[in-house]
């Protein structure tokens, strides 16, 4: 099979990207059922490269080549040749003689897609200061574990224009369901990656007008990492944008909340938006486990039989 990589969501089909949500479900419930027995990796390594802090991928990733019989390789900055300088196709190339996948997780997209480039294993986004289409798979997958399918059903995205709101922009496109961003002015999503989604997307500016009958709201911290200096100015232009259990109560009954984590309470979430049984965040977290053990099956393996 010719490398696949998976830099953002657009790099799989429609087909493919359903096939792994059920996938993951399914590695999901069977490790439930009888333990993690399944070990397709054994002798596999994973390099794991991150030059942002991480909770949530590191434990996830790790723990998935673990279950998968394989290992996982921590490497930051300061470990390796990058941050002494070496080109980045270098590294690519070199890792690439050694280890059967790649994940990164870092700030510029472009670097990520020169290392992709020149890499001859699979790498794998783990975020970027773009895309992080990780995350959507576990948020798709949550989705679905709990209302089915999600075509035609409509998400609100309330809050920056950022990574997360453009990788949930590129889920709108790839499994078919309507999406709201709700932002103040000055905080839209990059106009190229919102037109490419075409009338599957729309903007708001009022939270209340926004969330009205919506399947799933969902959100994220107003300064991402690296944002921290105008935490200041951030939390005075989302004023008003906060989800708190009030605003869910104008969606649907069976509506659903989504937070990638971490959160800051009291800030773009209520102090107790948590607690709130429509939250299913650490469902979410949690299933960023299965949906990458799909993902990484998938790009090493190919499609495997249920």
């Amino acid at each position: 099979m010719a490398t696949r990589h998976f830099l953002t969501l657009l790099d799989l089909s429609q087909d493919e990207l359903h096939y792994l949500i059920q996938r993951a479900i399914t590695i999901k419930n069977e490790l439930k059922a009888q333990g993690p027995v399944y070990a397709p990796f054994r002798n596999r390594t994973l390099a794991m490269i991150f030059e942002k802090s991480s909770t949530r991928t590191r434990v996830s990733f790790e723990t998935a080549m673990a279950h998968f019989g394989g290992h996982a390789l921590f490497l930051s900055p300061r470990d390796t040749q990058l941050g002494r300088g070496e080109p980045i196709g270098d590294t690519a190339r070199v890792l690439s003689e050694m280890v059967d996948a790649v994940m990164i997780r870092t700030f510029s997209h472009a670097g990520l897609e020169e290392y992709a480039a020149a890499s001859s294993v699979p790498v794998i986004n783990a975020l970027t200061d773009d895309y992080h289409p990780c995350q959507l798979l576990a948020d798709v997958m949550t989705w679905t574990e709990l209302r089915g399918s999600v075509k035609g059903k409509t998400a609100v995205w309330i809050g920056d224009g950022n990574n997360m709101c453009h990788s949930w922009i590129n889920a709108a496109r790839q499994f078919d369901f309507q999406l709201r961003i709700c932002c103040p002015e000055g905080y839209e999503p990059r106009r190229d990656i919102l037109e490419a989604a075409g009338d599957r997307i729309s903007i708001h500016r009022d939270p209340a007008e926004a969330v009205l009958d919506a399947d799933l709201v969902t959100t994220d911290v107003w300064a991402s990492m690296g944002q921290e200096e105008e935490q200041a100015k951030r939390e005075a232009d989302f004023a008003g944008f906060q989800v708190t259990e009030a605003l869910l109560d104008r969606a649907r009954d069976d509506a659903l909340f989504l937070h990638c984590l971490p959160a800051h309470r009291g800030e773009e979430i209520s102090e107790t938006m948590l607690e709130d049984p429509r939250a299913v965040v650490w469902q979410e977290a949690g299933n960023r486990l299965h949906a990458q053990k799909a993902l990484i099956e998938f790009l090493l393996l190919g499609r495997v039989q249920s």
